[in-house]
């Protein structure tokens, strides 16, 4: 499925929850997509907990990076991830708002994509710290292809002023 001598390119995807047992939901987001056969995942980040930039007062969000390899296209892969958020009890009734699970495709190795239904990389990337910091973590040196600089570049870059940093159970993983 995914071998061979072309290798699929890297799909970064970003997992976020701010409501309920975020953990939980971000977890069960990364097994649906998994267990769906098109997605495997080779490596995440840990989990950052977030500072809000939605609609009103909310609480903060927890966010994790997956790195993983696609059997499917971006566009049948944002359908997955949208019904993986479905499948949470996630309902678009605000946008920007509080949500028990969000999963953004953020970039696929190097294609630009702008369709009506997609745009990659996200075009938001290179503005969000609470995307770049768990990404920077994995993947340092992917490139976006449209700006030329490294995820790690964009992150010392970044004027989003919003606050990130390892939520507390990764921290007591680390002792």
């Amino acid at each position: 499925m995914f071998t061979g001598p072309c290798s699929p390119p890297d799909a970064y995807l970003l997992l976020g929850s701010n409501l309920g047992d975020r953990l939980a939901y971000i977890e069960a987001a990364a097994r649906l997509l998994e267990r769906s056969g098109r997605v495997r995942v080779t490596d995440r980040s840990r989990v950052y907990e977030t500072e809000p930039s939605g609609v009103g007062a909310q609480p903060w969000y927890l966010n994790r990076v997956l790195k993983a390899e696609c059997e499917a296209g971006p566009l049948a892969v944002l359908s997955l991830a949208l019904w993986a958020e479905r499948a949470l009890g996630r309902h678009r009734r605000t946008p920007k708002g509080p949500r028990t699970v969000d999963v953004d495709l953020l970039a696929w190795g190097s294609l630009l994509v702008c369709t009506p239904r997609l745009v990659l990389p996200h075009p938001a990337l290179s503005r969000r710290r609470s995307a770049l910091a768990p990404l920077a973590e994995i993947a340092p040196m992917w490139r976006h292809p449209k700006l030329g600089r490294t995820a790690a570049e964009l992150l010392q870059a970044c004027p989003d002023p919003k606050a990130v940093r390892l939520f507390r159970a990764e921290l007591d993983d680390e002792r």
